[in-house]
């Protein structure tokens, strides 16, 4: 997908575009199709390769069809019993309801979105941890506020993006076993699975058969308790407001005025060749602006459920997630790279803390508060942190190995 307005976005291609989501929901009832058969609900005969009925040039269609019904699962099944045989197109979708198909092929794609995250922040935590140990007692100016304050350390400028994208890390990774199988029937309690089996636990059977089939865990259907979108919606959210923070140190101390980091390429200007400008860190802050709003709907959704299905609620919750997804793994491969080619010019921090005025003065009084004369440094406990967060990130790639 390309998007004039949405720069980078096919940096996300294959995650939560229209495809995917297709591909899951046929992905979907092809796994319960299957599960019918095996528990032999259905006849075997009926298990036919779905995704080989349905492509990527069906999305036009099916998003036009979707306006009638109110969702794109109707289109799908009326398109999809067109091109198989009787028996097949008598046993498909049985059992199921549209929003078990929805809310399971959302889980699907954000489950791969997020596994993308996953992998990006491990790979920008490595980079920062070797960062903060290459320069963990070069000094630099502290500014509060926008003004300079005392002296700190590179290493503990780089501690706190660390300790950002180490707990966005931590949140994404709590929010991962929330995504589960979505299958309740029509009214959330599976009426017509047990209808179809005769049996209440050979019904559950086929919700765990299906979310087996799927790599996902079975798990009580949560129609009306959309908490496991709004868990990875926040965390998606968090990942975003780190690469925000980061983006912004990186945009604020590359202003020729104090040119103390830089991107590894910067982007032109439509009439100003002499500018390079922070493209990436430019990319990264429009994201984290615009994340929360899109979180934000997802809670409104959910405190808005009402029913066994609600009247608008769920359906605001498609799109949103769609962009947050997207979103969040344009913003994720936006980070590596400007992690990866970030420069750092200590000379210059050194040269802007040796003429900034009044940076000592704390330290003076401090001192005077002792009656010692002021130490040669004024970095405080800056090693220990930056040791402390190279080592949660160390653990981190000992935990994965």
């Amino acid at each position: 997908m390309t998007d004039l307005f949405w720069p980078g976005d096919e940096r996300a291609d294959g995650l939560l575009d229209d495809a995917a989501l297709l591909s899951a929901m046929v992905g979907v009832e092809q796994a319960w199709l299957e599960a019918l058969a095996a528990e032999g609900v259905a006849p075997e005969a009926v298990v036919v390769d779905l995704s080989a009925l349905v492509s990527a040039k069906d999305v036009p269609a099916l998003s036009l069809a979707a306006e009638s019904g109110g969702n794109p699962v109707i289109g799908l099944i009326s398109l999809l019993r067109e091109r198989t045989d009787g028996e097949t197109s008598r046993w498909l979708h049985r059992g199921l309801t549209s929003q078990d198909v929805v809310d399971t092929a959302l889980v699907l794609t954000l489950r791969d979105a997020v596994a993308r995250v996953d992998a990006e922040l491990r790979t920008q935590l490595t980079r920062l941890a070797d960062l903060a140990e290459q320069h963990r007692d070069d000094p630099m100016v502290g500014r509060t506020l926008t003004q300079h304050a005392v002296p700190i350390t590179v290493g503990a400028k780089l501690s706190g993006w660390i300790t950002s994208l180490a707990d966005a890390r931590d949140a994404l990774c709590a929010a991962r076993p929330g995504l589960v199988i979505q299958v309740g029937g029509a009214a959330g309690t599976l009426a017509a699975p047990v209808e179809l089996t005769g049996d209440v636990e050979q019904a559950l059977t086929l919700v765990e058969r299906t979310a087996r089939t799927l790599g996902l865990s079975a798990s009580p259907p949560w129609h009306t308790a959309r908490s496991p979108f709004t868990r990875v919606g926040d965390a998606l959210v968090t990942c975003t407001d780190a690469w925000g923070h980061v983006a912004a140190d990186v945009a604020t101390l590359s202003r020729p005025e104090l040119a103390e980091l830089a991107e590894g390429s910067g982007g032109g200007s439509s009439t100003m060749p002499h500018k390079a400008n922070p493209v990436l860190s430019v990319l990264l802050r429009r994201t984290a602006l615009c994340s929360p709003s899109l979180a934000a709907t997802l809670h409104l959704a959910a405190a808005t459920t009402v029913d066994e299905r609600p009247d608008g609620a769920w359906h605001a919750e498609w799109s949103t997630l769609q962009q947050l997804g997207r979103r969040t793994v344009v913003a994720a491969s936006h980070a590596t790279e400007l992690l990866g080619g970030l420069r750092i010019s200590t000379d210059r921090m050194r040269e802007n803390l040796a003429t900034a005025a009044g940076t000592d003065t704390e330290q003076r009084s401090m001192a005077a508060l002792t009656g010692r004369e002021p130490g040669s440094s004024y970095s405080g406990t800056a090693g220990v942190i930056t040791d402390a967060a190279v080592r949660r990130v160390r653990t981190i790639a000992e935990d994965l190995s």
